[in-house]
């Protein structure tokens, strides 16, 4: 049980890092402009990320968190439009418009 214990405790130190909050923070930026914008949705917005993600040359937990943070904003950022102007950024947000 103590191994279970010590192993969450490295794990929340290095997902709770400076670097990795902030590029955590950055990455829900873009992808909620990314989610905003019709016809991107979290794929593409992830897609385009990758080639960024690797030439920043992030350690790999970095650049996992950078990806999944831009993959949770646009999923956010694709309901703002169906909230806003009752127009479905993507297609997961068509239930939002109704």
């Amino acid at each position: 049980m103590s191994g279970i214990m010590e192993h969450l405790t490295i794990g929340f130190g290095v997902a709770f890092s400076g670097l990795n909050l902030l590029v955590a923070a950055l990455g829900s930026f873009i992808g909620t402009i990314v989610g905003v914008l019709p016809g991107l949705g979290p794929i593409n917005g992830v897609a385009m990320l990758v080639p960024i993600a690797f030439a920043m040359q992030l350690p790999p937990e970095t650049a996992l968190i950078l990806l999944a943070a831009v993959y949770v904003g646009a999923e956010y950022g694709g309901r703002i439009t169906s909230i806003l102007i009752n127009v479905p950024g993507e297609a997961a947000a068509v239930m939002t418009t109704l």
